[in-house]
């Protein structure tokens, strides 16, 4: 199946709006806040929806502003082109330089037989709880793997293990729409992620720690 990544834009749109106490049959629409989206290819070993097994290539992640990231995974569904699915949660922690954790909070679900808008379906939210775990980093943009595990209000399990294929990572940072307002957020995201780069070649290269901040100063006035 052909994966629609303007379906999967809109599943982000609704993303960092949900917030405790929004109805899960919630349809306002409302603007998109994400500053950072990459996409990654390969395939899942599992990907168990309330117990149907399905198959994927991909899976996109995504950041906003406040601290909400998310998984999102295309389902190869034969029955239904627009079904994706999104573990959502806040305030991921990276607990070594190359694992992610994020904690969920939500999932979301589109399918054909959702309300619509713009002609494409309304993710449906669900209070969830469970962990994704990323192994690899965005910053030097290779990931060798994605798993996640949320069971949501209803009892309803949702499982995933993504393998990549180990092609490069695409990663995009948004534009700003409001210059005033959010360049010098972009800014300092993007020094952020090269920060992170150059800490990734220190670690890659064996520089010693005494050496290490000497040789990321360096490494960023190089970029």
């Amino acid at each position: 199946m052909r994966i629609c990544w303007r379906a999967v834009a809109v599943v982000l749109a609704y993303i960092p709006i949900v917030a405790a106490g929004v109805r899960a049959d919630e349809t306002e629409r409302q603007e998109p806040d994400i500053d950072m989206f990459a996409t990654m290819t390969g395939r899942c070993t599992t990907l168990n929806v309330d117990e149907r097994d399905f198959a994927c290539t991909s899976v996109a992640f995504s950041h906003s502003p406040g601290g909400r990231s998310s998984f999102t995974i295309p389902l190869n569904d034969p029955d239904d082109q627009t079904h994706i699915i999104t573990f959502s949660g806040d305030n991921g922690r990276r607990e070594q330089d190359d694992l992610y954790v994020l904690s969920i909070d939500q999932l979301l679900v589109k399918s054909k037989d959702r309300p619509r808008a713009d002609g494409l379906p309304i993710p449906l939210v669900q209070p969830s709880k469970g962990t994704c775990k990323q192994v690899g980093n965005l910053v030097v943009q290779q990931v060798s793997s994605v798993s996640c595990s949320a069971i949501d209000d209803k009892g309803r399990k949702y499982e995933l293990a993504f393998e990549s294929d180990g092609s490069p990572i695409r990663v995009r940072m948004i534009s700003a729409v409001d210059p005033d307002r959010d360049e010098p957020r972009t800014q300092h995201l993007a020094a952020h992620l090269e920060q992170l780069k150059c800490r990734q070649m220190a670690v890659v290269q064996h520089v010693l720690p005494r050496d290490r901040t000497a040789f990321i100063l360096k490494c960023m006035e190089d970029e």
